[in-house]
């Protein structure tokens, strides 16, 4: 009797991906390539991706959706405050980046330019984004309305600033169970809501921007 073949979904190429690349040190030279050795059908691969860069993208992507499913597995989660719901998605977020540490610091220390390597996070931008925009509090909320857009949009560019710069101190942080990262979320979650009661939200982004050119793009 013919063994009956499994089938491809999205989340067995994403695991056959990061395996490849973790097996191989090397990213796969073609679609074709990549489904050969893995034994499925190169024409299964274009049922759920176009190119192999945006299986790279879903990764992070995975990587963000898995967070909010599991923070939101708490039963308290919906009563939290944003900072709170903050802090719930950061330190579950790093736990899963750490439990796939060694793919992640390969993807994204892979290019000397940071810029390159931030390409692969394109749809984790948009996610993260997604989910601050739905988390923004009443408490946070400017209550005139006409600057709400505005207000919202600036949250989300500050909010994903930060979180880049949390992902630069993890990659380079050498503490056991990485703990120095754990006291670095606290402490920048804490100022970035100190610095959104007090300071105009175009300055915080002025700001914001200003250290991420200094600590990323410079790098």
């Amino acid at each position: 009797m013919a063994t009956k073949k499994t089938a491809i979904t999205r989340d067995k190429i994403v695991s056959m991906y990061m395996n490849y690349r973790l097996e191989n040190n090397d990213k796969p030279k073609s679609v074709y390539q990549f489904a050969k050795t893995n034994g499925f059908e190169e024409t299964e691969f274009y049922t759920f991706f176009g190119n192999l860069e945006s299986v790279e993208k879903e990764i992070f992507k995975i990587f963000l959706e898995k967070t909010v499913e599991l923070v939101q597995k708490d039963s308290n989660y919906e009563t939290y405050d944003m900072k709170s719901k903050m802090l719930s998605f950061y330190f579950t977020f790093f736990e899963i980046l750490s439990a796939n540490r060694s793919y992640v610091v390969m993807c994204l220390k892979e290019h000397q330019n940071q810029l390159k390597n931030l390409m692969q996070l394109s749809s984790l931008r948009i996610g993260f984004k997604d989910y601050i925009s739905a988390i923004i509090s009443d408490e946070v909320r400017i209550k005139n309305e006409k600057f709400q857009d505005i207000q919202k949009k600036a949250i989300q560019e500050t909010s994903w600033i930060q979180l880049l710069l949390t992902m630069k101190f993890w990659l380079d942080d050498e503490s056991p169970a990485f703990e120095k990262t754990d006291i670095y979320i606290e402490k920048s979650v804490k100022v970035t809501f100190e610095l959104m009661n007090t300071a105009p939200l175009d300055s915080l982004i002025d700001f914001g921007k200003f250290i991420f050119k200094e600590k990323i793009q410079n790098k």
